[in-house]
């Protein structure tokens, strides 16, 4: 199923406050979060998911890596076995085990929206470089360096993949990636926005200058949002985790949410509260202490 609809819910204040409500599902990021810098998930953290799935909260990875690099977290996969990926541009089941992944939800990036940001944004920062993120494909320009562990599908420009009859012509666009070798990242960010506007979402999660584009109003949190209404749960009744300013619509939005002690300022301005580093396992810190309130 694809999706591109508007969560006007996504950016909301919690109106009550959050330690009153009990909570029903915690969202967490991976990179800097959940994970060590290691890549790995520490016993206390495993411990501290089950522990959290066994007192009946269920918990969503919320990330913007793609389904193929979740081989990470597959073996902490608990009931629902969902994740989020792609920074809310597709849901995904996590049960098939790596490689066999299966696309829940897809919030695709239209092609023709896809081909205007890459415009606008070639006119805006001349020198940046692009890379296409697809569902099952990972196409990208020559230029573009090796940021990924993994060879590229295709080479070509981005108009050139994108093109009717192109590469990325029979398969959904997730999300555009974007690098620029010489500009600071926060300002990369503020400009693309101004430049692309409202054809496509842009975010950011690496220290580098590399941008995230996505489709009109898909974030983590919008489609955060979308599977917690399937559930009945209100924002209210969510605790969030992140670091960097693609978590920030979700941390913004949760009733409790938490910034890393690693985090972006953004972040930690986002945030109602803060925990310790991702090293230090922040979030089991946070676990532990909402089931010891319960």
């Amino acid at each position: 199923m694809r999706e591109n609809e508007g969560v006007t819910s996504a950016t909301r204040q919690p109106e009550t406050p959050a330690a009153a409500i009990p909570p029903r599902l915690i969202a967490t990021d991976l990179d800097g979060t959940l994970l060590r810098d290691d890549k790995s998930v520490s016993p206390r953290t495993v411990a501290a998911l089950a522990a959290a799935e066994e007192a009946g909260i269920e918990v969503f990875f919320v990330t913007g890596r793609p389904a193929r690099w979740m081989d990470v977290v597959s073996d902490h996969v608990h009931g629902h076995g969902l994740a989020i990926c792609g920074n809310g541009a597709a849901v995904v089941d996590l049960h098939g085990g790596p490689g066999s992944h299966r696309f829940v939800k897809v919030r695709e990036l239209a092609k023709e929206n896809a081909i205007d940001a890459v415009g606008l944004l070639r006119d805006a920062a001349p020198g940046t470089v692009y890379a296409i993120e697809q569902t099952y494909g990972f196409h990208q320009e020559p230029d573009y360096p090796k940021l990924h562990m993994e060879i590229p599908d295709h080479l070509a420009s981005a108009e050139e993949l994108l093109a009717p009859g192109g590469v990325a012509a029979d398969e959904p666009v997730l999300k555009i990636l974007a690098f620029h070798p010489t500009m600071d990242p926060d300002a990369f960010l503020t400009l693309s926005r101004l430049a692309i506007g409202d054809r496509a979402s842009v975010t950011r999660s690496s220290p580098s200058a590399l941008l995230e584009i996505s489709g009109p109003d898909v974030s983590k949190a919008s489609t955060l949002a979308l599977c917690c209404a399937e559930r009945g749960i209100s924002h209210e009744e969510v605790v969030a985790f992140g670091d960097m300013p693609n978590d920030v619509e979700m941390l913004t939005w949760a009733g409790r949410s938490y910034a890393m002690g690693n985090a972006h300022p953004d972040v930690i301005a986002a945030a109602s509260g803060r925990t310790v580093a991702n090293n230090d396992d922040g979030v089991a810190v946070v676990i532990e202490q909402l089931l010891a309130e319960r």
